[in-house]
């Protein structure tokens, strides 16, 4: 007996000092106020650390976002808006991004959509909402961001569901007007059946099953079973035969690993440049968590934005989530 309390209680003091020094680094990342245009931000390439950080400090800002006195400049006319994905938000999805894109000169931006039938605590979690409605409130944001920097266009990255709302904004509510380029992470343009749950949706149809699970799922979770590939939204989405529109650059970058889209070529479009990851580094294990903090992605992006300056993309050991 002796020996077992001998050795809990320093393993119980170790977990508990690995506990304080993640949060302490996380916190360090979440500067209490916007970043000045001329700082530096440490850039995170592992996203849980910054996710989780970013979940339990709700409200916040993703580090390098949401300054909305910064103006764009002459390299970098257009701000760049992300997009979360599902059960993400402005502060949790964007660990990389965010310190990224504000220390190569952008005016980036993010919002939390999704979430309005949440009671207040619990709006670390976004994209919940039914999708037609997350769509409007991505147009609200990007009006705004708009009027405040003086744009005419913006950019926009997003991730899982944050291309499937993008898609619906721009193919029915105006939005390829005011968007040049669209770059898409772990898409699901044409939904997912992850776990075989579209399939048996489907399949659950005529016995009167589905309409039940999603009437009861609508309160608080309606956008999940729109995200599902059998739902009537992503046909609708899908009508003419792709999510795409006209006017909107499009790069979508998928991998082979992706554990929740499936099959990940539900990230791809026709006719639109689409990058397999693992095509590009083969020694990138990236799952549809850490797509969004990959130093090999995170180039890709940024060559995607400023195609003037391209970069050579690197090539190195990624692992899943980081």
């Amino acid at each position: 007996m002796t020996t077992r309390l001998g050795t809990s209680r320093p393993r119980s003091l170790r977990l508990a000092l690995a506990l304080a020094v993640v949060l302490a680094m996380g916190a360090a990342l979440l500067p209490s106020a916007p970043a000045r245009a001329d700082e530096k931000l440490p850039v995170p390439y592992s996203f849980l650390p910054g996710a989780f950080v970013g979940a339990v400090q709700v409200g916040s800002s993703a580090p390098g976002t949401n300054d909305w006195s910064c103006k764009p400049t002459k390299r970098h006319p257009r701000p760049v808006v992300l997009v979360h994905g599902l059960l993400g938000s402005r502060s949790s999805n964007w660990p990389t991004y965010g310190p990224l894109l504000h220390n190569k000169g952008y005016c980036v931006y993010a919002l939390t959509y999704g979430n309005k039938r949440l009671p207040e605590k619990y709006r670390a979690f976004g994209g919940l909402d039914r999708m037609q409605s997350s769509a409007r409130e991505l147009k609200a944001f990007v009006a705004k961001v708009l009027r405040r920097t003086g744009a005419k266009e913006v950019d926009m990255v997003g991730h899982s569901e944050g291309t499937v709302v993008p898609a619906y904004y721009f193919k029915f509510l105006g939005g390829a007007k005011h968007v040049k380029r669209f770059v898409g992470l772990g898409g699901a343009y044409a939904g997912t059946d992850v776990a075989v749950l579209s399939t048996v949706a489907e399949a659950g149809g005529p016995l009167g099953i589905t309409p039940v699970l999603v009437a009861a799922l609508k309160p608080y979770f309606a956008a999940g079973p729109q995200l599902l590939s059998s739902s009537a939204f992503i046909r609708r989405l899908n009508s003419g035969g792709s999510a795409k529109v006209k006017g909107v650059a499009y790069t979508n970058v998928i991998t082979r690993y992706d554990e929740l889209v499936w099959p990940s070529t539900s990230g791809t479009l026709p006719g639109t440049h689409n990058v397999l990851l693992q095509d590009v580094c083969a020694l990138d294990f990236s799952d549809h968590l850490q797509i969004v903090s990959s130093p090999i992605v995170a180039r890709i992006v940024l060559n995607t934005l400023d195609p003037q300056h391209r970069r050579p993309v690197p090539c190195h050991l990624v692992t899943p989530l980081g």
